[in-house]
């Protein structure tokens, strides 16, 4: 048996060398015990035997680029039976160049698996690294000095040292761990295998930093599983923001409604601007009670639910006040909702298009929707449409109401579930309606078919082009029943 020590801190080299002479020798796995002072608790040195001299037969071991690369993530691993592995590897590879490819081998295997362990190790030094600055001594100046303490689960220093003097060129810095130290002084970069002893790092930016983290952290996007993968909890001990993760996990759902309720309050801030200058025009001169324009000028301020909060601006129904057909569609969209006029976006511009196409004249229908204010989602710069619920739907019948009682249409057609509950108050699959005509309880005729924007949202091509045949064949419906009240 042949007993090796090794410093065993990451250092390719002396595992490589000692690795070479054993199978230059001819000495099998089995045959090789390899160990560190740490391992050999302190005996190491009774126990070191004089290495093999190679056997006459021996030649140049010759191994696949890929194996040196793998060993040098595997060395600096912390697992022990990491100097056997590589070796029994080696012996493999000597007599096997491809034993790498086996995907499913058990050596094979466990490498890969350290050499990715240590992977991860080096992606979290690089991210959790925390630097304070050092004051220079009294009366001197120079570059500027700092310190970090981490506690890596692998010999990764030396390996990791090259990332932080390209990262952090500019300043004078040592990073001190239980698996050595890396400093560099703006000329040298220096490592060291010896263990380090924490250093006190505490100071006032500690505050500061946990008061920018409490601000930045977002409830509504908390992942506790997601979150502890990417920081593990060994971390936290060394970062001054960790102390307060366990609060603001237990609080989030708190936060969320609170921050629910504030964005109720607080549109967007370019929507500031507009009622701004909105506000800079010269005030309208009342209509005339019981009219179509004086219940437009009253919408104008509605505060009957929660939409008017986020939205721009009121969008009312245009179009003829004695029209003889009422086009009623789910709400405002957010082109409308910047413009004040009901379809004049993507699905207003479908449906304009399809009334040319059979020949109907949009300034001959009053076009209005059951909800008057634009309900979204803000995802950055982008307003994304959210769908009114029943009450929102039902506070808002109070302005649909009086434009029916006003315009007193024929013929209303019902574009889409929410404005058919609009105007029935009755909740059926559109399918079950869809282009039958229905006669209401005043006499009114009720015509229901698809949104313009379902259009917009059909992926497939195919089924895309049969929905708009079958919209514009509602439409011509509309047409023929609409010449029947002439």
């Amino acid at each position: 048996m042949y007993t090796v020590t090794l410093e065993g801190r990451g250092d390719l080299g002396e595992w490589r060398e000692a690795a070479r002479l054993l199978l230059q020798a001819g000495v099998s796995p089995e045959e090789v015990i390899w160990q560190t002072p740490e391992t050999a608790g302190g005996l190491f040195a009774d126990q070191r035997q004089d290495l093999p001299a190679p056997t006459p037969e021996a030649g140049v071991v010759s191994v696949p680029p890929d194996f040196i690369k793998l060993a040098g993530g595997v060395i600096c691993h912390s697992n022990p039976r990491r100097f056997a592995l590589l070796y029994r590897l080696l012996v493999r590879l000597a007599r096997d160049r491809y034993t790498l490819a086996m995907a499913a081998d058990v050596d094979v295997v466990e490498a890969r698996q350290m050499a990715k362990s240590v992977g991860r190790d080096y992606h979290k030094m690089t991210a959790f690294v925390r630097f304070k600055e050092l004051p220079l001594p009294s009366g001197t100046a120079g570059r500027r000095r700092f310190v970090a303490w981490f506690d890596p689960d692998h010999f990764i220093v030396e390996r990791v040292a090259p990332f932080f003097q390209r990262r952090f060129n500019d300043m004078d810095w040592l990073i001190a761990t239980p698996k050595g130290s890396a400093s560099w002084d703006g000329e040298t970069l220096r490592t060291t295998t010896e263990p380090a002893e924490k250093p006190d790092l505490k100071d006032e930016t500690d505050d500061l930093w946990r008061t920018y983290y409490a601000s930045i952290f977002n409830p509504a996007r908390l992942k506790v599983k997601a979150m502890t993968a990417e920081m593990p909890k060994k971390y936290w001990k060394n970062l001054p923001e960790a102390e307060l993760i366990p609060g603001l996990i237990a609080n989030a759902e708190r936060n969320v409604l609170e921050m629910a309720a504030k964005a109720a309050s607080e549109p967007l801030p370019f929507h500031h601007r507009l009622q701004a200058a909105a506000a800079s025009v010269p005030p309208v001169a009342s209509a005339p009670a019981g009219t179509l324009e004086a219940v437009r000028q009253e919408a104008r301020h509605c505060t009957r639910c929660p939409l008017h909060c986020m939205a721009t601006q009121t969008v009312f129904g245009q179009g003829p006040e004695q029209a003889k057909v009422m086009v009623v569609g789910e709400q405002p969209g957010d082109q409308e909702d910047l413009a004040g006029k009901p379809f004049v976006g993507p699905a207003g511009q479908v449906f304009d298009s399809v009334l040319q196409e059979v020949g109907l004249d949009r300034h001959s229908l009053y076009v209005t929707n059951a909800v008057k204010h634009f309900k979204y989602e803000a995802r950055g710069k982008r307003r994304i449409h959210q769908k009114p619920n029943q009450g929102e739907i039902q506070q808002c019948r109070w302005w649909l109401k009086q434009e029916l009682d006003l315009v007193q249409p024929k013929l209303i057609v019902a574009m889409g579930a929410t404005a058919y509950f609009a105007l029935t108050d009755e909740k059926q699959k559109l399918a079950d309606v869809r282009s039958k005509p229905l006669t209401m309880e005043d006499g009114q005729i009720l015509f229901a078919t698809v949104h313009p924007s379902y259009l917009l949202r059909i992926p497939d091509p195919d089924l895309k082009a049969k929905e708009m045949i079958r919209f514009r064949q509602d439409i011509e419906s509309v047409q023929t029943l609409a010449a029947g009240f002439a």
